[in-house]
């Protein structure tokens, strides 16, 4: 069985994006600028090999498996 490794600081800021649905809130939220939220986003996505936030100019949607993290991240992130 493979062993995935989650960043938390990563898992915070996709949490607070997944949260807020937009990445400035989230940056504000957690006292940060909004590229390394930005980054770590996609940092995350790369490390589980799946997109977890579908982007757009206007808005921040979850995908399928980006509920499915914001689930169970939150859970452990308690």
């Amino acid at each position: 069985m493979e062993t995935l490794s989650i960043d938390l600081e990563r898992l915070r800021c996709f949490l607070a994006v997944a949260e807020e649905r937009h990445f400035r809130r989230a940056a504000e939220r957690l006292d940060r600028t909004q590229p390394p939220v930005s980054v770590a986003g996609k940092k995350l996505e790369e490390a589980l090999g799946v997109q977890l936030l579908e982007r757009s100019t206007r808005s921040v949607r979850l995908t399928p498996a980006g509920r499915v993290l914001q689930e169970k991240g939150a859970a452990l992130m308690e």
